[in-house]
């Protein structure tokens, strides 16, 4: 960013091309990490005039040299083949000014937040006005810079209550904004240094990648990975990587900054395959066709062909098939490699995904639990590489990259509901009740075995098809255990749009936690609004306040009166020692799900064995040199 935009029309031109860039880097960051990881973003960056002009590129711009009309950028999503752009595709809108400040204080200037306010109606008016609605109407963000400073406007509320008055509309939109409108403002802060870098560690990048988030949320619905989980798996990276300086320090370790061959003082860039450090540390990735050879301790060796690539948040998840039963499609967990580091030192998320999980499904199974809801395990151990093993026991790992990375495999396969939903839209009444009386079932049939899964959220419930011919064609499943509380020691996963209030509170789990959790699940697929929280006291002020005003049982009871009742049985357990009561709800659900009055039918359901079972499992010696 020029330190002096107005100094030349250069200048002005350098403008536009660093707001271009350091909007395509944020945009481009946040889809790849929350939406997509491969194919471009669906969205493009345009230059604009006035309110309802055209919207022109930057270099098109230049061409024409019209860059002293331009107010600003704005963030459009593509629609299809259709070139022409409306401002009922504006994203959300980018102002630059001269100087956005008032006076000498760092706050914003009145006419600033007027302008800024301008375009925002005119962005929610033309969003009202279309046809298709794609990008929700209700509130819209507008940022603010100049050469230094930058802010975050936010403007929403019900244009309904809008009372035109065509001989005075500026005037009628005045009252409007000061009546029924929110306005919220963040505070002023530095965007770009002295040397005209942005600052993407501090306050003001932070506002606006927050506001971008946001906005590409109204518009394509929720991410694949929230920020709580991104943010946990950044604090664990950060905690590795201070562990590896530490002993990379005491070990007189020294990072070469200048390699045979290159010139002194050319800037050259380091293949972070050759450090040792980074080797012992990266994950396996695995491609389709591949096979992998499997040591179990229990079942001998077993061979499994990778199929296709998963989502899976933090963690490597695979479909495979068992290359002696080639017809069923299994989920493969693979975890983190182990490194010359200290076990509590790996990459926790793995950990529980792939170690602790098979622990929890080996003490079901060994308690005699089993039940169609629930997942299955088919194998678990670790990896033999190809050639010789230089290990020195059976439990040791020699330096081949693949020996001793620890394997799940189960069953069945399906897709999580936070896909669905994304692709689909809200669950059906009919939809929604299976899916609550499926999880249920699970939850029932885990608590016989003291069991609470701690971790009920849309990525960890799938949809699975039974093709085996039975009554029942889509089946909802609970998995992800690896987070399961056993004992009073344990601690759930903190989802701050998911976990239960006495889990955010405590940290811990009440009875009713999982309960409480499914009836969040239940309101977010049914296309309850559910706002992403940025902290744990805004999660809990959430839950209160939707408590409070009963807006989450006045939603279900729209989609089901069951699933309102149900609400209201589960609000007057959360945070109690009592425990729910799910052969009763178990019970109610069948007989709206498959019209069954009987008393038993829910004991039935949940004695079915699972329809395929390739041999008995038991705990594998890669889950118990893991700890507990």
């Amino acid at each position: 960013m020029p330190c002096s935009p107005l100094a030349s029309k250069s200048a002005k031109e350098d403008v536009y091309h660093a707001l271009e860039d350091f909007l395509h880097v944020i945009v481009n960051g946040l889809w790849r990490t929350f939406w997509r990881k491969s194919g471009p973003p669906p969205f493009s960056l345009s230059c604009f005039h006035h309110p309802g002009s055209k919207f022109y590129a930057v270099e098109k711009a230049i061409l024409r040299g019209r860059l002293e009309e331009l107010r600003g950028l704005a963030l459009i999503s593509e629609n299809g083949n259709n070139l022409k752009v409306h401002w009922n595709q504006v994203v959300e809108l980018v102002l630059f000014r001269q100087n956005i400040l008032s006076g000498n204080e760092l706050k914003l200037s009145v006419s600033t937040i007027c302008e800024a306010l301008f375009y925002g109606v005119h962005i929610l008016i033309s969003r009202c006005l279309r046809k298709s609605r794609t990008i929700s109407d209700d509130s819209v963000f507008i940022m603010v810079f100049d050469s230094k400073f930058g802010a975050v406007i936010k403007l929403g509320g019900d244009l309904s209550k809008l009372e035109l008055n065509t001989g005075d509309p500026y005037q009628s939109m005045a009252h409007w904004i000061k009546c029924h409108a929110e306005v919220l403002l963040s505070s002023v802060e530095t965007i770009w240094n002295r040397l005209g870098n942005a600052n993407w560690g501090d306050l003001g990048t932070l506002q606006v990648l927050l506001a971008t988030f946001y906005s590409i949320v109204q518009c394509n619905g929720p991410p694949r990975k929230s920020i709580s989980s991104l943010a946990s798996a950044h604090s664990l990276r950060l905690q590795k990587r201070r562990i590896e300086c530490r002993l990379a320090e005491n070990e007189n370790a020294k990072i070469p900054y200048q390699q045979d061959g290159y010139q002194h003082g050319e800037i050259v860039e380091l293949d972070h395959s050759d450090n040792p450090l980074v080797k012992n540390t990266t994950h396996l990735k695995l491609r389709q066709g591949e096979i992998l050879l499997l040591e179990d301790q229990q079942q001998g060796q077993k061979s499994f062909q990778i199929q296709e690539s998963f989502i899976g948040g933090n963690y490597f998840l695979y479909g495979a098939i068992s290359l002696d039963y080639p017809t069923q499609l299994l989920t493969l967990y693979v975890g983190a490699h182990p490194s010359r580091l200290e076990p509590s030192w790996e990459d926790m998320s793995l950990w529980y995904q792939v170690q602790r999980q098979t622990k929890v499904l080996n003490i079901l199974k060994h308690q005699g639990v089993s039940s169609k809801y629930l997942p299955e395990v088919i194998a678990s151990g670790r990896i033999l590489h190809p050639g010789p093993c230089k290990k020195q026991s059976p439990s040791g790992r020699c330096d081949h990259p693949r020996c001793g990375t620890p394997i799940l495999v189960t069953l069945p396969v399906g897709e999580p509901l936070s896909y669905i939903v994304a692709r689909d839209g809200p669950f059906s009444s009919d939809d929604a009740l299976r899916c609550c009386r499926d999880c249920l079932v699970a939850l029932r049939s885990a608590a016989t075995a003291s069991v609470q899964h701690g971790d009920i959220s849309p990525e960890n419930i799938i949809r699975v098809f039974n093709m085996q011919g039975t009554r029942h064609k889509v089946l909802y499943i609970p998995v992800s255990w690896g987070r399961a509380v056993l004992e009073d020691r344990d601690s759930p996963a903190i989802n701050l749009q998911f976990s239960s209030s006495h889990a955010l509170q405590h940290g811990k789990l009440c009875p009713a936690s999982d309960a409480e959790s499914l009836v969040y699940l239940l309101f977010f697929v049914t296309g309850g609004r559910m706002h992403p929280q940025d902290s744990i006291e805004s999660a809990l002020q959430w839950r209160e306040k939707s408590w409070a005003t009963r807006s989450i049982q006045q939603h279900l009871g729209e989609v089901s009166p069951l699933l309102k009742a149900f609400s209201d049985y589960v609000d007057s357990l959360c945070g109690t020692p009592y425990p729910v009561d799910y052969d009763i709800w178990v019970k109610r659900l069948n007989r709206a799900v498959d019209g069954s009055g009987s008393a038993d039918r829910g004991k039935m359901i949940e004695e079915v064995a699972m329809t395929l079972r390739l041999e008995n499992v038991a705990e594998s010696s890669g889950t118990s040199g893991g700890g507990t």
